[in-house]
């Protein structure tokens, strides 16, 4: 894909001249910086991990498992 990047003219000589000291185009440098950049990031991004908001112990056994559909109802929306 063909696109237009604004660089500095300092930075496109550099890397102009880092393409020619590897025999590389000046493509495949700009691809190889975005990379690691890239990486680099998703590097540094930690996953989201939920906090435990657990309440009681969690080796007891379920209050609610023992209520009937009518009865869980009632104790949801606490007779509304």
């Amino acid at each position: 894909m063909k696109t237009t990047l604004d660089l500095s003219d300092e930075l496109l000589a550099r890397a102009k001249r880092q393409a020619k000291k590897q025999g590389k185009p000046l493509r495949a440098i700009v691809e190889e910086g975005l990379r690691l950049a890239l990486q680099a990031e998703a590097g540094r991004r930690s996953r989201y991990r939920m906090p435990d908001r657990a309440v009681g112990d969690p080796r007891a056994g379920n209050p609610l498992e023992s209520l009937s559909w009518q009865d869980l109802r009632a104790e949801i929306y606490g007779g509304r």
